[in-house]
């Protein structure tokens, strides 16, 4: 077995921060199941919200933090989240992350739920791009192992600590364990559980299904973002159309034309990204359409192929003019807010542990993100968590909680058919979406159940991803079943309302 004092598994920011900060305090090991640039990063199109600007503090960001987060967010982590921002900044633009700037000043931009323009940009509408290369070229050159093609299979656990993990070689599907000192789970989310998302293919939740089959406590899964505007165009993937859209002045339509935020928010088309969501969905239901339209072209056309050059060229790609004709959207599977529970350093219930990024529940998220919070939750954390493994583990990582584990998977009595990944997220989008109901999320509650048990032990990167996703999809309906109550992101047709009853965290962990 080779050692390593670090071993992440994830090559997005939260992987490639890590690995970037831990390198001068030890030997590290990057663990990817693609290449090192497969990631949900490079996608970011919005940006990372820090308050820099003359007229913002890390007070007001950390009220936007709250009220956008539906009573759940963690206060301690959210002061965390805003007072350590501008360093962690100042760290990406140490690492060469090039923001952009105007007339020597940075740039930023407003998005939904939030008070100020505080959001920085790198390329226009290429943030998370910029960030993903700047990090993964430094991480090349740098002294840092990385194995790209290795998938990672299990957690390795002796007592209630880590001591290393195994990996499958795609390519070779040869299999080889490493230990190592701390373990940091940088994975991502669970985007692929839905047939339609802005994810790409590699947010299949392996970080959340290696946790919870090694024991670590994992929190919050029923709430899964929808971001609002997707777009919708026949023969076009379903491409992120940035919140930073509506922020320079973006209007949503029905397809008649009819602007209709105004009668769901005070804030309009800049309200909270749940509330957006599903005033389209509505919208489209009453009119009979598979999508509304997100109009920018009484902006200045400059302006707008200028501020988003990625997404201009991708719908000029596709044979839509946006400065001239209106974008199609719908809302899409965008951001998973739970996770393995961590406190705020980074630390799992299981000593050796963490994790950054995605895969991490740290709670300054709460029941529905604040646009852009995700960036800067990433490096703020991850920064925490390396410092945790350089001062000393606490000797109780996390406060106690209330924990429940997923029932076992009933024995078929009859041969049933399998669900495919395809069948899985058409199961998810139809009952566990947007709007959920009791008699839903009992079908895929049981359809999930059944076909776990009778999945067969995955040899390879498909049926791996398979088996996490049918595990996280299992998290998600039973938490969205036990939660009775709508908010955030959640919202239940069969209790439409927030309880204070409800105001609480649902924790799964494996029983033992």
């Amino acid at each position: 077995m080779r050692q390593y004092d670090y071993v992440i598994v994830g090559s997005g920011i939260a992987g490639l921060f890590a690995a970037l900060l831990a390198r001068n305090h030890g030997s590290v090991l990057i663990l990817t199941k693609g290449s090192i640039d497969e990631c949900n990063t490079q996608h970011a199109q919005g940006g990372i919200a820090a308050p820099v600007g003359v007229d913002d503090s890390p007070e007001l960001h950390f009220q936007d933090t709250i009220a956008a987060g539906a009573g759940l967010v963690d206060e301690a982590a959210a002061r965390i989240l805003t007072t350590e921002a501008t360093d962690r900044i100042a760290d990406l633009v140490r690492f060469g992350v090039p923001f952009d700037s105007v007339n020597g000043a940075v740039a930023l931009g407003r998005e939904g739920a939030h008070s100020r323009a505080r959001v920085l940009h790198a390329g226009g509408d290429s943030t998370g791009a910029h960030i993903e290369l700047s990090l993964s070229r430094l991480a090349q050159m740098s002294r840092i192992t990385i194995l790209e093609y290795c998938l990672a299979e299990e957690i390795l656990v002796e007592g209630d600590s880590v001591r290393g993990i195994r990996a499958l070689d795609s390519r070779t599907h040869g299999r080889e364990e490493f230990g190592c000192r701390f373990l940091i789970l940088a994975t991502g989310g669970c985007g692929h559980l839905y047939k339609v998302s802005t994810n790409p293919d590699v947010a299949t939740a392996d970080g959340v299904a290696l946790a919870y089959r090694a024991g670590a406590e994992i929190t919050d899964m029923e709430f899964i973002q929808f971001h609002p505007t997707a777009l919708r165009m026949p023969g076009a993937p379903a491409f992120l159309i940035s919140e930073a859209v509506r922020g320079e002045g973006g209007v949503l339509c029905t397809v008649e034309g009819r602007a209709f935020m105004s009668e769901y928010h005070p804030q309009k088309d800049l309200a909270p990204r749940d509330v957006v969501a599903r005033a389209i969905v509505e919208e489209m239901k009453r009119g009979g359409h598979d999508h509304v339209y997100l109009d920018v072209t009484h902006l200045p056309p400059e302006k707008v192929s200028a501020r988003f050059p990625q997404i201009y060229r991708f719908c000029l790609d596709h044979g839509l003019d946006i400065t001239k004709e209106p974008i199609p959207v719908s809302p899409a599977a965008h951001y998973m807010m739970g996770g393995v529970r961590t406190n705020t350093w980074g630390e799992t219930s299981l000593r050796g542990l963490y994790a950054c990024g995605e895969v991490a529940c740290t709670g300054v998220h709460g029941a529905n993100r604040l646009a852009s919070n995700s960036l800067l939750e990433t490096v703020v954390f991850t920064k925490r968590a390396i410092d945790r493994t350089l001062n000393g583990e606490g000797p109780d990582p996390l406060p106690p909680s209330d924990t429940l584990s997923l029932p076992e998977p009933p024995t078929a009595t009859h041969t049933v058919p399998l669900l495919n990944k395809t069948d899985l997220q058409a199961l998810m989008w139809d009952c566990v979406g947007i709007l959920r109901s009791k008699e839903w999320l009992t079908r895929a509650r049981d359809a999930l159940a059944v076909n776990q048990g009778e999945l067969p032990v995955p040899d390879d990167r498909p049926s791996h991803e398979l088996a996490n996703l049918l595990l996280a999809g299992r998290l998600v309906t039973e938490a969205a079943l036990i939660r009775e109550e709508s908010r955030g992101a959640h919202y239940r047709t069969d209790f439409p309302q927030p309880s204070e009853s409800w105001r609480r965290h649902i924790v799964f962990r494996k029983d033992e």
